[in-house]
């Protein structure tokens, strides 16, 4: 019976967090498929002629998994984010761990809803890439395992966020200075086998390099680093940040505002 009403929960925070998906689309699909599509017109397209090819590959082709896996990643962040930050702000989070909902429900509601948000953004941004080039994928098994790993990622890292800000204004502190120039020097726009000896053991801190060198994979079979060990890193990165928030939504640690 208690694994009845948990998973009744979970989907009824899913299912409304879904259906605002769609019904504030303007905030939460256009903003992502206007800003891909100016990268596929300057960075794909304008100058993607200049470069002509990177690794083997055209360039548009090259960039279009990197521009969609950090679309994706940008969309789990801000959804969880936000949402955890709104229910604690609103006091609706103390209601929810005074719930028969374990710790666990909870943490996989919000990181969810994350994923799920990502998942329908990247699948836009897909679709875009389709007016520019034809994206070959490889393994689509691997593209969705290796999205939803991701996505499942910052989705964590959204919460986590979310558990220690105080104000609105702390939910962009992380995307800004963090979040952004991870994704902007991991690997999106060129292969990091470009780089100096130096600066290519400095990326190996990165952990977007290893999920879009991953994903770029799924796509066409090349890869910047290692397959094992980016799913290792990625694996590695996802059950700590796992851990993590569940110990603290367990402490009620970052419940008051």
């Amino acid at each position: 019976m208690r694994i009845n009403k948990a998973l009744i929960a979970y989907l009824t925070i899913l299912r409304t967090e879904f259906k605002k998906i769609f019904r504030l689309w303007a905030q939460t699909l256009l903003p992502a498929a206007i800003t891909t599509t100016l990268y596929f017109l300057i960075f794909g397209h304008l100058m993607g002629q200049r470069i002509g090819s990177m690794s083997g590959l055209p360039y548009l082709n090259f960039i279009v998994p990197g521009l969609i896996i950090m679309t994706m990643l940008t969309s789990a962040f801000t959804a969880s984010s936000s949402l955890f930050y709104m229910y604690k702000w609103s006091k609706v989070l103390e209601e929810i761990l005074v719930s028969p909902m374990s710790s666990s429900s909870i943490l996989n509601s919000f990181m969810s809803v994350g994923i799920l948000r990502a998942m329908v953004v990247g699948f836009i941004v897909l679709i875009i890439a389709e007016f520019f080039t034809h994206a070959h994928i490889l393994h689509y098994i691997y593209v969705f395992l290796i999205a939803l790993l991701a996505a499942g990622i910052f989705s964590l890292l959204g919460v986590l966020n979310a558990i220690f800000a105080k104000t609105f204004d702390h939910i962009n502190i992380i995307p800004t200075f963090i979040i952004t120039p991870l994704t902007y020097l991991g690997g999106v726009f060129y292969s990091i086998n470009i780089l100096p000896t130096f600066w290519q053991h400095v990326t190996f801190f990165n952990p977007v390099v290893y999920i879009v060198s991953l994903f770029r994979y799924a796509f066409y079979g090349y890869v910047d680093i290692n397959v094992y060990l980016s799913t290792i890193v990625m694996l590695v990165v996802f059950v700590a940040l796992y851990l993590i928030c569940l110990f603290l939504i367990k402490t009620r640690r970052g419940v008051a505002n």
